[in-house]
């Protein structure tokens, strides 16, 4: 298998979140560079050693810490490589991790985007969804056909996350109801639930990237009963005010500490009888957000797990 080199540059502080934040989306196996360390290194032999290559010196102190990955060429890859953007962005947006710029090694973006298309064909999810991408054609199916073409948003229907919260919702989404898709990503979950029959759904995410993609997404699918909003909606109060509540069903695939830092949110957005379907939980911390949520008011109606990926589907207790 071919794997693709991305390297995240960051700062000192910034390193132990987006290494926690990459490990609860599947990616694991960093390698970490900390300018720290080699300012710590040049301190230490300076005084001792007779001498230090002139270059090598020379490259320790301009380094910039950085967090690398290596991350397969297909369909699985593109998703990890979207959640990873978002999350460098998420964390930039806080300003205090460095300039978290993401750089792909020798293949341009305009490459990948083009190389795992090959990987990503119509799957069957869940009891009524057959998920396309929008340059393959449609096999002959009585399931709601949904069709995307994520870009570099995170959900193109492969990974369990999105998986796990598409078999969730069909079973709650009920003609007419208001849905909010919180960290939309491709919009796959919004289409998902006005195929369902949601009255209009409301896509947040914070990278503007897929909101624009989440806006052609619905729009391919012939949709236009939609709001997006693009932005930190845990640092922006204005935005969760835009947002508003009252809301039959919210649907989270992000990650475990977006999602427990939200659950106040959740609390205050969600009708009294709605449902919470949360999901990007890592296995090893599903407990942990499970029960932050209880604590919050929430009471678990019915998990599902698929390989290490746990989702919920939570009333008001």
């Amino acid at each position: 298998m071919e794997y693709v080199q991305v390297t995240v540059y960051t700062n000192t502080a910034g390193i132990e979140p987006l290494t926690l934040a990459l490990s609860n989306i599947g990616i694991n196996g960093c390698a970490i560079e900390d300018a720290a360390d080699f300012d710590e290194f040049l301190k230490e032999v300076t005084p001792h050693w007779d001498y230090v290559d002139e270059e090598l010196m020379k490259k320790m102190q301009n380094a910039e810490s950085n967090v690398r990955v290596f991350l397969p060429k297909n369909a699985q890859g593109a998703e990890q490589l979207a959640g990873l953007r978002g999350i460098a962005k998420s964390l930039a947006q806080e300003g205090r991790y460095g300039r978290m710029a993401v750089e792909l090694e020798d293949v341009r973006d305009e490459d990948w985007a083009s190389a795992w298309k090959q990987y990503f064909k119509p799957i069957e999810v869940g009891k009524k969804f057959l998920i396309k991408p929008s340059w393959e054609p449609c096999p002959q199916t009585e399931r709601y056909v949904l069709e995307m073409d994520p870009g570099n948003a995170f959900g193109s229907g492969t990974h369990e996350t999105t998986q796990l919260c598409v078999t969730l919702l069909e079973d709650v989404v009920e003609k007419g109801a208001r849905v909010l898709d919180m960290g939309c990503g491709s919009g796959i979950l919004a289409t998902a639930a006005l195929l369902c029959g949601a009255g209009d759904v409301t896509a947040v995410d914070i990278d503007e990237a897929a909101v624009k993609t989440a806006g052609e997404n619905l729009e391919r699918n012939g949709f236009t009963a939609y709001r997006t909003f693009c932005g930190n909606v845990l640092a922006d109060g204005a935005l969760a005010e835009k947002i508003g509540d009252g809301y039959d069903v919210i649907l989270a695939n992000i990650v475990a500490d977006v999602i427990i830092g939200m659950a106040p949110l959740f609390v205050r957005q969600l009708k009294t009888d709605g449902t919470l379907i949360v999901s990007g939980i890592i296995g090893t911390r599903a407990l942990e957000v499970r029960a932050a949520l209880e604590e919050t008011g929430f009471a678990v109606v019915r998990e599902e797990r698929r390989n290490d990926w746990v989702a919920y589907a939570m009333k008001r207790a």
